[in-house]
């Protein structure tokens, strides 16, 4: 590929380096290419040299999940100047006409498309006449919230009931406790959960002069969630699609972050509206990728191979599987034991089952009991990431003291009662800043 740099003819400063990312940063109708923040791909390039009078000719093709063929087109034209725009015969004038337009279609991105005389009878006159002529203006707004974000990871998980929710709060937790500054997002807009996971059940969401102001745990752990908003924390939220992408973009276009190491951004199950809208709200910004959290059974391991697979077609990158409720872990002495009679009667014999351990075998009350829950006699999610090529970040045991801080919206790094679980995450943690390449504390 050729390592040259492309400068508009028509005195801008934007450049564009062949080889690299790029991001598009759209004002009002027009569009500049600015770097060194990446988010755009460069999928196809050819650049090639004219004379030194002419300058150069540049003929991309920018791709761009969420924008029709007919935007990522309008882009195309606009990044050349319009010097270069006449000679390659990209004018103002020159759109991409449908196949069954008429013959003197305007074109579609025309101010007159679907009003002029030469529109009339066309079956794309109320389609042309009724379409937006441009990128969402919202879309330079989120570009320039997230500007201070250095890295956005989503939270996904193929079906409800995996911990995803768990995760991403203890996952915010360890981070802080890193000195990152954190921002958590919540968008799983019918359930809710994060505020009371992060022990913030009740507050509300100020506005300030720069926008809405998070809901912080600690100074640096704010939090943000459509649960804020309630009136009632069992006030059902009964949205159709169009509405939770609305919020969805509210969210990132007015909260007020201030800088952040790290964007955590708790999804939804499944690959539903809320995913494809963040997706394409975020990829211009420059979004790090997506961590997949799923249980062992097969059930929950189907679904994930179809949010793998939600992944790949967007463009976005699996940053690993982790394998949550992998085997009940809990101290001998914390069970309960009961006697059941053939007529399934039941009869706790705790006490007599601890009492006789202390008796006869003491070393017996410092051990932890593993019980497989789930089936993992395929291989799990390890086998599965195996399969797809996909990488696993690990795997985190079913400890009841990891849901009840999860319940009680604490940190299971705070103390040792999370013997299994807290090493498990925290091992998690160190190999996804690793694969980020981030260190303990950025600069």
């Amino acid at each position: 590929m050729v390592k040259n740099i492309a400068r508009p003819l028509d005195g801008g400063d934007a450049c564009l380096q062949f080889g690299q990312d790029i991001r598009c940063a759209l004002v009002g109708r027009d569009a500049c290419l600015c770097w060194p923040k990446s988010g755009w791909k460069l999928e196809t390039a050819a650049l090639e040299s004219v004379g030194p009078e002419n300058g150069f000719r540049v003929e991309i093709s920018l791709v761009f999940f969420g924008f029709p063929s007919r935007i990522n087109q309008s882009l195309r034209r606009r990044i050349l100047s319009p010097q270069l725009r006449n000679r390659t015969g990209m004018g103002n004038d020159s759109y991409e006409i449908p196949e069954n337009a008429n013959e003197h279609c305007p074109g579609p991105e025309s101010e007159s498309a679907g009003k002029s005389d030469a529109c009339e009878g066309c079956p794309n006159q109320q389609a042309c006449a009724t379409a937006p002529k441009g990128p969402d203006p919202d879309l330079v707004t989120i570009v320039e919230r997230m500007a201070t974000v250095k890295h956005k990871i989503l939270v996904l998980s193929g079906k409800g009931g995996v911990g995803k929710s768990t995760f991403s709060a203890q996952l915010s937790f360890a981070l802080a406790a890193m000195d990152f500054q954190v921002g958590l997002l919540d968008i799983d807009i019918c359930g809710p959960s994060i505020p009371k996971m992060l022990g913030l059940e009740g507050q509300e969401i100020h506005q300030s002069n720069l926008g809405w102001s998070p809901v912080y745990v600690e100074s640096n752990l704010g939090v943000m969630s459509i649960g804020f908003m309630l009136p009632h924390p069992d006030e059902a939220v009964i949205w159709r699609g169009p509405r939770k992408n609305g919020i969805i973009k509210q969210f990132l276009k007015d909260v007020y972050w201030g800088e952040l190491d790290f964007l955590v951004v708790d999804a939804p199950p499944g690959t539903s509206d809320e995913h494809i809208s963040i997706v394409q709200f975020l990829q211009a910004t420059g979004i790090d990728g997506a961590i997949i959290v799923t249980t062992p059974q097969q059930v929950s391991l189907i679904d994930v191979r179809k949010e793998v697979s939600f992944c790949k077609k967007v463009g976005l990158q699996v940053l690993g599987v982790v394998e949550n409720m992998s085997g009940l872990c809990q101290p001998l002495s914390d069970f309960r034991f009961m006697s059941v009679t053939e007529t399934g009667e039941q009869k706790d014999m705790t006490q007599w089952v601890i009492e006789y351990m202390k008796e006869k075998a003491p070393e017996m009350l410092n051990l932890v009991a593993v019980s497989e829950v789930f089936d993992s006699s395929g291989g799990g999610g390890a086998k599965m990431c195996k399969d797809m090529g996909v990488p696993f970040l690990g795997k985190i045991p079913l400890e009841p003291q990891l849901c009840k801080a999860a319940d009680e919206g604490r940190s299971c790094f705070d103390d040792s009662k999370c013997r299994m679980s807290a090493p498990a995450l925290k091992a998690i943690i160190e190999k996804l800043l690793s694969q980020l390449e981030v260190s303990r504390m950025e600069d």
